[in-house]
């Protein structure tokens, strides 16, 4: 059975996008839930382990912020309430993500990438033509976007400083829940991708990652 056609997005949830977009580049949104690096005793990183914790930290937040885009450009054209709502449910998670990262940044006296309004500008769209493929195509950009994250989160965990304990303890959790919003998307009814798709997602997210690290 097909999936209903898309139906253009109310005025209202063009506003909740619009304003959603602003917070991400210009306001930083607060986490709803403490930081897991919160309750960990802060270690002393030399010049050298700091520079590298810094630049690993603004390319997970770089990620989270192509994610908040994902998510809003896929909610935006989600052809059924359920797959919506789902969406809308993990943002919100991710919103924690991008808040730690951002503390941490500040923590490590570094700055988050000069190139986010590119990548969530990009991934917008990038979440929309996904949503205008139908449900079970986006869900299923859902869970490679999801199973990519997870696996980039573990070699960060491999690259991470030993003595880093507080960038570590970020990364593990979001990687967590990485993964589980892969499988509420399979839970769905996500389809699978192609393998030609999935690999020019991975050349795009190597791009975002390199190019993060440093700028």
């Amino acid at each position: 059975m097909s999936s209903p056609a898309p139906a253009w997005p109310s005025l209202d949830r063009l506003i909740t996008v619009f304003d959603r977009s602003l917070r991400v580049l210009a306001a930083a949104p607060p986490a709803r839930r403490p930081s897991p690096a919160a309750a960990i005793a802060s270690t002393e990183l030399n010049e050298a382990e700091r520079r590298h914790a810094a630049g690993l930290m603004r390319v997970n937040h770089a990620g989270e912020v192509c994610a908040q885009a994902l998510y809003q450009g896929q909610a935006l054209f989600a052809r059924t309430q359920g797959s919506r709502q789902a969406l809308d449910q993990a943002g919100e998670e991710e919103l924690d993500h991008m808040a730690w990262c951002a503390e941490r940044l500040t923590a490590l006296q570094a700055r988050p990438s000069r190139l986010n309004p590119l990548w969530y500008g990009g991934s917008l769209l990038m979440g929309a033509a996904a949503a205008l493929a139908g449900d079970r195509w986006s869900l299923g950009f859902l869970v490679e976007t999801e199973h990519q994250v997870a696996r980039h989160l573990d070699s960060h965990l491999e690259r991470l400083p030993e003595s880093d304990a507080r960038s570590r303890a970020i990364v593990l959790q979001m990687r967590d829940e990485e993964a589980a919003h892969a499988e509420m998307a399979r839970g769905l009814g996500a389809a699978e991708l192609p393998a030609p798709l999935r690999g020019v997602m991975q050349l795009t997210a190597r791009v975002m990652t390199a190019s993060a690290y440093w700028l």
